[in-house]
């Protein structure tokens, strides 16, 4: 206890009942998790009967890691995981009594969305009108709601919603999409949450059970809870009451997932026993951060209240860039980051960029790589995700469970063994026509199609002769030998290493370093209810490490390289990481908040959150940014500053000293009414008389430029610029303020310059 303040203290010690503890950003909320479980323990609490529910296998990890340093190695019994890993973990032992085997495949996004594919062409429907994200989206949001298949065709508000948006047909996609599922043996993540609450719903022993045996419960993240979350520990919870959550409901920014912010406002309702304790104290940011983040969520009308605070430094204020494009945003960024790093010795790993989507990136990547800083963007393909990885993890899914039919479409012809896409459709036909599925027709050779050849017969006949003995091999070796067995029998090494292209040789050290991951796997030891489960057996099998790697997040892998990069990464996928040095880009209106979400009042709030979030990811400086031009889909389109900047309280950031004036008319004489936008003298009005003597001040970017300038300089003529230097004049184009010139620096090579910003002289 002597680690933690007095708040987190109290919060720890009550442990029996129903306990909300409300934590700030940056308070500590790991930590009061970490040591509830820890003090459980201490206290005499079986770790068998403790289920802590988190939202990454890294934080699950980390968490079970420092217990385990606190109390001992009784830690690593507690049952730890993410809601989906843990309840496919309880779905193994118990999904036969809804029809699954303990085998059942794991589908991620990727193999959904390709089945959804399949499924609009096999039915002739536009994959551009019933987009695969959408009709997945769609179907996710079903399952979330506990909504099957038949109860969605059968519910006249839904079918009407679909038949409103040109999508009637998205009922009957759902049925085929779970069918398929069914068929292959096969669950996807929501199915993990929903066949969770079949089980507890339909099966009382089943749910008496694990009551039992869950005597506390802790959840993490809690305003991130979906309602299938929700119902589950809903029901666990029900018997004891021992529950604790931890969340902060001004962190909430998950709605798109279907997170429901009501799961933490209404625990009081759902308890009403409970106990709420307040994490206020701010140990991460500065005064200056975490008062500019108070003054923006303040004006959020559906929230718990709390005043958090820290003793930390007073800090720098907040600096706002404004840009006139997002071009120049992107070199205002990067140079922000130069002059950081050079004038307080910081590494590359000291900052972050975050923005509301990613397509932001791109100005700031060039920017960036023109300053040569390194950076890594979060949230792009992940290892996983890779194709020669898909492909390797397919012939694992195969071999653990032979009806997984799109696992066997990958890897019935790659390498490619000829047996092509004719035969390939012949066997789905003889499959349709047996009422059995392709493994079904390949696995008994007596019922290979006539039609197709001897020898194209002989070659299917090997394939479905090598998957059987490695399945044969499943529960007498380890995952790491039979990974590597299948990687070079099927043929997919030696088909990448004789691929001796850049991209070849990347593709089979990917390989390899997937084959490293499975001996790490293999290596790590077992608890003793695991060893129990499995009747004593301590081999870890490839089955196992197939489950776990479906359950990978991006936030899992984000720590696997060095760390000597800028970090970019939408705003989300920053939640829960923090940052020296933050740059928030891209505050504009319909851009953050985004145009989607001025609907209502529910929804411009999570923007706000969102807003929140990324303030609070900042430890010592925060940069706010916003450009007056944005290209839009090929369109440079003037934009204004979002609202959130002005809700920024004007004691904690410093704004440009320049009047933005809006809807301006030139015309002779004519009152030009002004908005203006972060400047000391709000409320003044400019007619066209004193515009020439407001654009001439300091200030304006455009000041300093020669009006002859634009007349004079030609092809050829040396230059000098105030940052590169000397050079010479390659290229002209446009005309009048959108004119351009290309010169070639001697300090820095070529570059291409707006003339009305670069303040260059004719020497």
């Amino acid at each position: 206890m002597k680690d933690l303040n007095d708040v987190q203290q109290k919060a720890v010690a009550h442990t029996d009942g129903a306990t909300m503890v409300i934590a700030g950003a940056g308070s500590g909320k790991t930590r009061v998790l970490t040591y509830k479980v820890a003090y459980l323990i201490e206290k005499g609490v079986d770790p068998f009967n403790i289920l802590a529910l988190t939202f990454t296998n890294k934080a699950a990890r980390e968490m079970k890691e420092r217990i385990t340093q606190l109390v001992g190695p009784d830690a690593r019994n507690v049952w730890m995981g993410t809601f989906h890993s843990v309840f496919a973990r309880i779905l193994r032992i118990e999904g036969h009594r809804l029809g699954y085997p303990s085998n059942f495949t794991i589908y991620d996004t990727d193999d959904t969305k390709r089945i959804i594919k399949t499924i609009l062409k096999e039915n002739n429907l536009d994959d551009k009108e019933y987009t695969p994200n959408f009709v997945l989206n769609r179907i996710s949001g079903a399952k979330i709601n506990l909504i099957s298949p038949e109860e969605y065709n059968n519910n006249f508000e839904i079918m009407n919603a679909d038949k409103m948006a040109n999508k009637p047909l998205i009922g009957k996609i759902y049925s085929v999409y779970n069918a398929r599922l069914r068929k292959a043996h096969a669950m996807d993540f929501d199915d993990l949450l929903f066949y969770t609450n079949i089980l507890f719903r339909d099966f009382e022993d089943a749910l008496y059970k694990y009551q039992q045996k869950f005597k506390y419960i802790l959840v993490d993240e809690y305003q991130d809870t979906n309602h299938s979350q929700y119902l589950i520990i809903k029901r666990l919870a029900s018997n004891n009451e021992n529950i604790c959550v931890v969340g902060d409901d001004a962190q909430s920014i998950y709605a798109f997932r279907g997170a429901n912010i009501q799961n933490i406002l209404n625990f009081q309702k759902d308890y009403p026993d409970h106990k709420v304790y307040k994490l206020e104290q701010n140990y991460r940011s500065t005064k200056t951060i975490v008062n500019a983040a108070n003054s923006i969520i303040a004006n959020n009308k559906d929230q718990i209240q709390k005043e958090v605070w820290t003793s930390n430094d007073e800090g720098n204020k907040i600096k706002l860039l404004r840009a006139t494009t997002d071009n120049e945003e992107g070199i205002l960024v990067a140079n922000a980051i130069f002059e950081s790093k050079m004038n307080n010795q910081l590494g590359n790993g000291s900052f972050a960029i975050l923005y509301r989507t990613n397509a932001q990136s791109r100005s700031i990547e060039e920017a960036l790589r023109r300053q040569n800083i390194p950076y890594r963007i979060f949230g792009g393909l992940s290892f996983y995700k890779r194709k020669e990885i898909k492909d390797v993890l397919a012939y694992f899914r195969l071999v653990i469970n032979n009806n997984d039919e799109d696992a066997l479409l990958r890897t019935i012809n790659y390498p490619a063994r000829g047996i092509g896409a004719t035969s390939i459709q012949r066997l789905q036909i003889a499959a349709s026509e047996q009422g059995s599925n392709i493994w079904g027709v390949i696995s008994k050779p007596a019922k290979f199609p006539t039609s197709i050849n001897a020898g194209t017969r002989s070659k299917i006949d090997q394939f479905a002769t090598m998957i059987k003995s490695f399945t044969a091999q499943i529960d007498k070796r380890n995952a790491y030998e039979l990974g590597k067995e299948i990687a070079s029998s099927s043929g997919i090494l030696k088909e990448l290493y004789n691929d001796k292209t850049p991209e070849g040789v990347s593709r089979y050290e990917n390989i390899e370093e997937l084959l490293n991951a499975i001996k790490e796997f293999t290596e790590t030891e077992l608890t003793e209810e695991q060893i129990e489960e499995r009747e004593g057996n301590i081999t870890r099998g490839l089955d196992e490490f197939m489950q776990d790697v479906a359950l990978i997040t991006d936030a899992d892998t984000k720590d696997k390289e060095g760390n000597d990069y800028v970090s970019l990464m939408t705003i989300h996928a920053a939640k829960g990481l923090e940052f020296p040095y933050v740059f928030v880009v891209g505050l504009e209106e319909n851009l953050f908040p985004s145009i989607q979400s001025l609907n209502s009042r529910a929804d411009l709030e999570e923007e706000r959150r969102l807003f929140y979030v990324a303030l609070t990811r900042a430890e010592q400086q925060l940069y706010l940014s916003y450009a007056e031009n944005r290209y839009k889909w090929g369109n440079l389109s003037i934009c204004e500053p979002s609202r959130f900047i002005e809700e920024v309280d004007d004691t904690y950031i410093d704004r440009p000293q320049r009047v933005t004036i809006f809807k301006s008319k030139l015309d002779q004489g004519e009152v030009i009414k002004s908005k203006p936008q972060f400047d000391q003298n709000p409320g003044i009005t400019f007619t066209k008389k004193n515009l020439k003597k407001i654009s001439s001040t300091p200030s304006t970017a455009a000041n300093s430029v020669d009006p002859e300038l634009f007349e004079k300089l030609q092809n050829g003529m040396e230059v000098e610029h105030a940052k590169f230097g000397k050079g010479k004049v390659i290229n002209l184009e446009g005309e009048g303020p959108n004119k351009k010139a290309t010169v070639f620096f001697h300090s820095v090579g070529q570059k291409q310059l707006l003339l009305k910003f670069a303040k260059l002289k004719i020497v």
